[in-house]
């Protein structure tokens, strides 16, 4: 199929497509037209890793994966002999490091995990391969996610903000935000215990979906706490994170809180993307964060434009919206679950896994600094037992407290802003941070969206987050997608531009 050069007869020399911001629907377009190969797309991404990840300091990617340009060569291949894209086909995606991958690393940012390879792939790893998505690379994370402010790992080190190279990304998906953020691949797999997926899109000027609990399996990621983990889409566009959205979300018979999604899930969650999808929506405004002193004075001016972009574009404000009692009904909701989730992982990976427990973890010294007080703390604390988001008490009063607000003031969704601060500069532990992800979804199970909402201080990202009701994707996909195509903030880093 290839020439004596290694390139494709009639096509462009490999590495040609130009791929910063380039969306699945371009990059398909492209294919339909015969203007690239899969293999092209896969070779242009790998060389901007090699140009622009370690020599910039960037540090992003933990791992290539070897077989990449040869499963993109087969995916082109298969597309010429049948003419037919499956939704994600030859899709170059950035995996964090916590997914299990039956062919790469997953360490999940961990040296004591260093060389593991898992039997099999995370039930979502295993829906964007079946959909014909590339597994590029594992994007560093913050050490067994720990940390929502910085991306730092003993496996990798450090990953820095794009937008400045001075800054976090936050965490811990902090490395697939940065690596979509820079181009490195198409879209990005993050997970978000607390804030992370959301708060990493957030400082990155990225599309992040922490969906209902239950709409996406957890099979197959690392924990940190299961109760609260979800896995989910970290895009450049709205329309990139929703068809990811749709080939990971469903019934997964390996995780039973999945049985919730049943019958709730759309045909298509594609349908929802409008532009003319703020016409007539009710959103409330949450102005708990930007009431709070510590709050930053541009993200306050961003937030207010973006209620005034809302509001002309169609939608129905109520302002303010509130939620009686918040700072009561939302303390004492986090249970210590970690020693047991992990350790019931690592028995997962079966007997040639490196480590077994959290002691070995502890006992054999390999961590970042950082986090040592953190983890002998989870080793000694008492093991606790509590129920999921769906049947735990304390849960339950707290989104039916949420919901009841929603339904007093008659909205079908509410704002704030993601972080209330901009990107704090790496090592800097005493300026505010302004994490704002950390209690609604995480302890109701409701979805929460981050879309950009324009730019701090000339080039540093924030975020605008749409929380909704449970299974109410349809409702934020219509309001995000309609707000991003009439605000259009989203511009690539500047220190990294198509390759010459």
């Amino acid at each position: 199929m290839t020439t004596s050069d290694g390139t494709y007869a009639n096509d462009k020399p490999a590495g040609d497509f130009p791929v910063v911001e380039a969306s699945i629907a371009e990059i398909h377009g492209a294919i339909r037209e015969g203007r690239t190969t899969f293999r092209e797309v896969v070779e242009a991404y790998l060389r901007r890793i090699k140009e622009y990840d370690k020599p910039t300091g960037l540090n992003a990617i933990v791992v290539v994966n070897p077989s990449a340009v040869e499963r993109a060569e087969k995916l082109d291949d298969e597309y010429r002999r049948t003419g037919e894209l499956r939704p994600l086909h030859g899709i170059p995606v950035i995996v964090k490091d916590n997914y299990d991958t039956s062919d790469l690393q997953t360490s999940a940012g961990s040296i004591a995990l260093k060389g593991s390879i898992p039997p099999d792939d995370a039930y979502q790893v295993r829906a964007l391969r079946e959909a014909g998505a590339v597994v590029l690379a594992k994007s560093n994370m913050a050490e067994w996610a720990f940390s929502p402010y910085e991306t730092i790992s003993s496996i990798a080190g450090t990953t820095r903000n794009p937008y400045d190279l001075e800054r976090v990304p936050a965490g811990s998906s902090g490395g697939t935000a940065a690596a979509v953020a820079a181009s490195f691949g198409t879209v990005g797999l993050g997970t978000d215990t607390g804030n992370s997926i959301r708060g990493p899109s957030s400082h990155c000027c990225l599309v992040g979906i922490r969906s209902t609990m239950g709409l996406t399996s957890r099979d197959g990621i690392v924990p940190l706490h299961l109760r609260n983990d979800v896995g989910g889409p970290m895009a450049r566009t709205v329309e990139d994170a929703v068809r990811i959205l749709e080939v990971i979300s469903g019934y997964d018979p390996a995780d039973p809180i999945t049985e919730t999604c049943i019958g709730k899930k759309p045909a298509s969650y594609a349908q929802y993307l409008d532009e003319g999808g703020l016409k007539e929506a009710h959103i409330g405004v949450f102005r708990y964060y930007t009431d709070q002193p510590t709050t930053d004075p541009q993200i306050k001016s961003l937030f207010e434009k973006a209620i005034e972009d809302l509001q002309d574009s169609g939608a129905e404000i109520i302002d303010p919206f509130e939620i009686p009692d918040f700072e009561e009904i939302s303390k004492d909701l986090s249970f210590e679950t970690f020693r047991t989730d992990l350790e019931s992982y690592l028995a997962s990976l079966g007997e040639d896994a490196p480590i077994k427990t959290l002691k070995e973890v502890v006992d054999s010294g390999k961590y970042s600094p950082y986090i040592e007080k953190r983890l002998i703390r989870r080793l000694e604390a008492e093991s606790v037992s509590c129920e999921d988001l769906y049947n735990e008490p304390r849960n339950i009063a707290f989104r039916e407290a949420v919901l009841e607000a929603m339904d007093d003031s008659e909205v079908e969704a509410f704002i704030y802003p993601t972080w209330s601060n901009p990107p704090s500069k790496i090592g800097d532990r005493e300026s505010p941070t302004g994490d704002n992800s950390q209690k609604i979804p995480p302890h109701t199970g409701m979805p929460g969206f981050t879309v950009p909402m324009g730019f701090t201080y000339d080039s540093l990202p924030a975020g605008l987050q749409i929380v909704g009701r449970l299974f109410g994707e349809p409702e934020i996909i219509r309001i995000a997608y309609a707000f991003e195509q009439a605000t259009k903030h989203r511009h690539p880093p500047k220190k990294f531009q198509e390759l010459g």
